[in-house]
């Protein structure tokens, strides 16, 4: 199956700056602005960048801190094995080790032309709603491809048949700024070949999702749901033209709706949660929380295949485990801004507010006194995210549906910590399917409710451009 993208053109006539002509001036760094996660906040601004604890993580916690990393990092083998403790892999899977993924922490990327395998790639399967599902729907967000389920797995363990091999094509798109200069992005298509199960439902929606940084996960869990949603505006009755939304997702602990924050879509509500999930679906490892392999009825070698779970059932992944790599997940540092007294980062920081990106990318919170852990409680934080949904145009939607959220919406991305992508991750692809070479491409893909904000930046000459790009790589 391939997935097209539809042909985007881009006509700039004359534009006029003010799409936020009551944004505020900056002539100097506000006081704390170098410390985008609050007394959480690491210097370190090498390829280890992302993956130092938390700065206020006391030296007895930073044992838990490792431990937890030793288990994020480490590979997981197939069962039966003597290494009872990380056996259990598949029988479908994505990776062997969650850092496969998230390399040093950072960002996925789509494969390269001869990659077998996509490893920090995923591809999100599923079919049109139907009423009759309205329960699994209700749990799941969407309702399962019937043969291949909810995600792609790309590898499976001896006598599993993987389910198939993914490709990402690209075609040139010229985009032009006012001043004439030109920009190729590239727009992709997605192919889904070698299936081992036979083909898929006619409708299949399919949805590329790169890994996204592991950075702050704590702080933003920590963030008050008031917050957030004090930020939400569904039927734009300011009239600003941006409508953020909250996506209400299924709790499977508390089993109960609960407002989602995690995920390139807010589908998961915790990040205890996302890593349930990501165990399950990524390694085929089974935890307290999900507690069956990720096969599907048609999938009959892969139910029958042998499995890590103790003699009484007890999960691949015990509470133990989950717990630390729960702990380190969430007390990942977010490095310190750099330059933010720097005259081209405090004009790009005008012009960004003047495109009104901060609409979107809210640049602070406070969050809560009573965070999960005590070092992310009561901190000012900076992430540059509302965590909320919004409608990004045509050629970014993937028109499948997650709980809430339509085809067409993502929820912000956080941007603390964007500079150094490539000093941890060796690369500059950015958006949800990396389709993005560098942080103007990925501005420049931005529709719908950003459509104005990226009218504004088309209409910047190269020293605006490039005072936007050096606040952004500031973050």
């Amino acid at each position: 199956m391939a997935t097209r993208l539809r042909p985007f053109v881009v006509l700039l006539s004359a534009l006029t700056m003010g799409a936020c002509d009551d944004a505020p001036r900056f002539t100097q760094a506000e006081p704390g602005e170098a410390l985008a996660g609050g007394k959480a906040t690491v210097n370190k601004r090498d390829v280890n960048a992302f993956s130092m604890p938390s700065a206020n993580l006391s030296p007895v916690r930073r044992l838990d801190f490792s431990v937890g990393n030793s288990f994020f990092r480490s590979p997981w083998v197939i069962a039966p094995s003597t290494t009872t403790a990380r056996d259990g892999l598949g029988p479908l899977f994505n990776t062997n080790a969650c850092q496969n993924c998230h390399v040093k922490d950072g960002r996925g990327h789509p494969p390269e032309q001869d990659d077998v395998n996509a490893v920090s790639m995923l591809v999100r399967l599923s079919i049109p709603d139907d009423p009759a599902q309205a329960e699994l729907i209700k749990k799941n967000g969407v309702l399962p491809e019937p043969v291949y389920g909810g995600q792609l797995q790309d590898m499976a363990v001896p006598g599993v048949e993987p389910e198939g091999r993914v490709r990402i094509e690209y075609e040139p798109m010229p985009v032009r700024f006012r001043d004439g200069t030109v920009v190729e992005l590239r727009k992709p298509t997605l192919s889904i070949t070698h299936l081992g199960y036979g083909p898929m439902h006619p409708e299949t929606r399919a949805s590329v999702r790169v890994a996204p940084p592991m950075i702050g996960l704590g702080l933003l869990e920590a963030i008050p749901d008031a917050a957030i949603l004090a930020n939400a505006d569904p039927d734009d009755k300011d009239g600003d033209g941006i409508s953020g939304r909250p996506n209400w997702v299924w709790d499977d602990e508390q089993q109960t709706v609960a407002l989602g924050r995690f995920g390139w879509k807010a589908g998961q509500p915790n990040l205890n949660q996302q890593n349930v999930h990501a165990f399950s679906g990524d390694m085929g490892l089974t935890t307290s929380l999900r507690n069956f392999d990720d096969c599907t009825p048609t999938q009959t070698d892969c139910l029958a295949a042998p499995n890590g779970n103790g003699p009484d059932g007890e999960p691949e992944v015990s509470d133990n485990i989950l717990r630390l790599v729960l702990f380190y997940s969430r007390n990942l540092g977010v490095p310190a801004r750099r330059n933010i007294e720097n005259p081209q980062v405090l004009a790009g920081k005008n012009l960004f507010y003047e495109a009104g990106c901060q609409q979107c990318h809210t640049p602070q919170f406070k969050t809560r006194h009573d965070a999960a852990e005590p070092e992310l409680a009561n901190q000012v934080i900076r992430p540059y995210s509302d965590l909320l949904l919004h409608d990004m145009g045509a050629e970014l939607a993937d028109n499948r549906t997650e709980f809430q959220a339509t085809g067409r919406e993502w929820r912000t991305p956080p941007l603390w910590g964007i500079g150094l992508t490539q000093t941890v991750s060796g690369h500059t692809q950015f958006l949800h399917d990396g389709r993005a070479r560098d942080l103007l491409e990925a501005v420049l893909w931005h529709g719908g409710e950003a459509q104005a904000a990226q009218r504004q930046v088309l209409a910047f000459d190269a020293e605006q451009r490039a005072a936007l790009l050096a606040f952004l790589n500031s973050l």
